[in-house]
């Protein structure tokens, strides 16, 4: 780095802590999101804006992830969109105060803290929401939504918005919108069991599985040995050989740091990793008619710009990997099938979870077609 650069990391540095110290951190963080801290007018100009914005609002919605600004480019999370247009959609009325990057907590604790009013609103995974609605854990029913198409025709059918979301709102909830991510991929680790085509390939691998039951079996199915392990520890327990593999979306792996301990990636395409963003419902009734329906209209703009952002945050996310040497796999139709016959949710081993989870084989058998009807909106699949 040269004295030039050197200089302007530093002015960049000073103009970043003036603004956190000054208790202006949504300021700071939208500023370094967009890549303006170069510049201390630029700096002061974002710091105004987001000053003016709070004095004016009327509402303030504290809106909480687990991720850093800039996920997005591999991540489409698109926190700092759903900032801007719930802003705009209810004319200022409502002032969104990002919390990113896990500052509030993550995962189950920003959902309790969602339930019982301590924060308007949240970004976790939609599993979390199975312990108020168990219904909705069975998009880990391996097949049934794993490609990007089939989950979002599922949780913007009818039949999700009549018996998913009354089990939501029942518990406090109010779903904002749902962020498609991309399906979980097979993810070997470097000095691994090489590329993972077929189930076949999986004899005896230990495969990295979070707490879901179906996970663990899925994989069991599929031929490989399911190893709980928790996030925290997964890297090291990949590098150490613990777990020879994972299962988390391309541009997860990438955010989280696994790009150079890996070898191969597949993508399956059997369970997506999919995202919600939640609001207090008790907070969100609370809210003037206009302003409520302002907060969903720009809740539905950033899901449109959510689908469309997936394959330009995929490519990124892979390219980068394949800069670390990753060498990823697509399958066929015919392996794709070879996986499903091998553990997809048509298998009776399923029946248990489908009459457990979604009430009945009946009840069951209308989420398969809602999955399997092509809504009105569009997604890429990898």
């Amino acid at each position: 780095m040269d004295k030039d650069q050197k200089e302007l990391a530093s002015a960049s540095r000073r103009n970043f802590l003036k603004l956190v110290s000054s208790g202006a951190f949504t300021a700071a963080m939208v500023a370094g999101a967009g890549g303006v801290l170069w510049s201390s007018e630029a700096t002061a100009q974002t710091a105004n804006e987001e000053r003016d914005r709070e004095k004016a609002a009327e509402h303030i919605m504290t809106l909480a992830t687990a991720y850093v600004l800039g996920a997005s480019r591999s991540y489409p999370i698109m926190q700092l969109d759903l900032k801007e247009n719930i802003q705009n959609a209810t004319n200022g009325k409502v002032y969104v105060k990002l919390a990113p990057g896990g500052q509030l907590g993550a995962g189950g604790a920003l959902v309790q803290k969602v339930q019982g009013g301590t924060i308007q609103a949240a970004q976790h995974s939609l599993s979390n929401f199975a312990p108020f609605a168990s219904t909705v854990d069975l998009i880990n029913m391996p097949y049934l939504c794993g490609s990007n198409q089939r989950f979002t025709n599922l949780v913007n059918s009818d039949h999700w918005n009549t018996e998913v979301h009354p089990k939501i709102e029942a518990a406090g909830f109010k779903a904002l919108f749902y962020v498609n991510i991309d399906p979980r991929v097979v993810a070997v680790r470097k000095g691994g069991a090489g590329a993972v085509l077929s189930p076949g390939d999986l004899g005896g691998v230990k495969f990295r599985v979070p707490g879901s039951k179906m996970l663990q079996q899925y994989y069991r199915m599929v031929g490989a040995n399911p190893t709980p392990v928790a996030w925290g520890e997964t890297p090291s327990a990949i590098k150490q050989g613990v777990a020879d593999a994972l299962d988390p979306s391309v541009g997860a792996l990438f955010v989280f740091g696994f790009k150079d301990i890996l070898s191969h990636v597949t993508f399956t395409q059997a369970v997506p990793d999919s995202q919600v963003y939640s609001c207090n419902l008790e907070w969100f009734n609370s809210l003037p008619a206009d302003v409520q329906e302002g907060v969903m209209w720009g809740s539905e703009m950033t899901a449109h710009q959510n689908l469309s952002k997936v394959p330009s945050a995929r490519a990124y996310a892979m390219a980068e990997l394949n800069k670390a040497g990753v060498e990823f796999h697509s399958l066929t139709g015919d392996q794709l099938a070879e996986w499903q016959e091998a553990g997809g949710y048509q298998r009776s081993e399923w029946d248990e979870f489908k009459v457990e989870l979604a009430g009945s084989m009946e009840a069951f058998a209308k989420l398969e077609e809602a999955a399997g009807t092509q809504g009105k909106y569009y997604v890429h699949d990898a």
